[in-house]
């Protein structure tokens, strides 16, 4: 087991965990770092911990002419951002630029874009290249990735999962939106990213069991205390109640427990 330190990146809320010197930094506390890309400015964000594996190693705690490389580099790529942009939409190409990050030693910049065609990849490395002679390296990352590194808005009013705390991307489905009787509106069971709220997949297990033994939605039930019989048109889970519609077109509502399908009506 390795000594680690869980530290994380201007590109998102993901905890990497690098190998600590013997006097690890303060959590809160930037420091120096050396990953596959190179030597980086990362901030800590645990205590120290046992791993079993690493993606780097904590160098030193950053120091003020660290910190001032590195807002100096952040402040040329976002410069550069912008100019790649420019030349993307002068291609008439669609990829959308998410983001340009200067290792702290400037040698590698690292271009993240999203695009479901193909990117001019050719036309932004000859318009970065005017301005830099660091070894570019290009990243498609898809729509959940994007949110991440923008930092975006939740419906719920707060950031989104993807952008403050949410460490990996699980499978969402609209089978999810169903069980918890959402309305399958794409405006209210999809994020910022356009893909399925993360958020869906929290309660689904809960509402699993909850719908357990309840009559499923348009099929036939009867109460058993007072014979009304009808087609189910809305499940309440967490209140656990049932509404029924009558052939004769009124609606009743009876706690799921004195409800029985009807056989052959769902």
């Amino acid at each position: 087991m390795i000594d680690a330190l869980g530290v994380t990146f201007d590109n998102g809320p993901k905890l990497h965990f690098v190998e600590a010197p013997p006097s690890p930094p303060p959590v809160g506390s930037r420091c120096v770092v050396t990953t596959r890309r190179g030597v980086e400015i990362a901030k800590v964000r645990t205590e120290l911990r046992s791993e079993e594996r690493t993606v780097g190693h904590v160098l030193r705690a950053a120091d003020r002419a660290d910190l001032e490389a590195y807002e100096r580099l952040r402040d040329k790529a976002e410069d550069l951002k912008w100019l790649v942009r420019a030349r993307v939409r002068e291609t008439g190409s669609d990829a959308k630029i998410v983001a340009l990050e200067f290792t702290l030693d400037e040698s590698v910049l690292v271009l993240s874009y999203g695009t479901e065609g193909q990117a001019p990849l050719r036309a932004m490395a000859q318009a970065l290249m005017a301005h830099t002679d660091a070894r570019l390296e290009f990243v498609n990352v898809g729509p959940r990735d994007q949110a991440r590194m923008f930092g975006t808005l939740g419906r719920c009013g707060s950031g989104s999962c993807s952008s403050t705390w949410l460490q990996t991307f699980s499978a969402v489905s609209i089978r999810m939106a169903r069980d918890q009787q959402l309305p399958l509106n794409p405006e209210k069971i999809t994020g910022p990213c356009g893909r399925l709220m993360c958020c869906l997949q929290y309660e689904h297990d809960q509402y699993r069991e909850l719908l357990k033994g309840m009559p499923k939605k348009g099929g036939q039930a009867c109460h058993d205390g007072t014979g009304t019989c009808g087609k189910v048109v809305k499940i309440s889970p967490l209140a656990g109640t049932v509404e029924l519609r009558t052939d004769e077109g009124s609606f009743h509502e009876f706690p799921a427990a004195e409800v029985r399908r009807v056989k052959g009506g769902g």
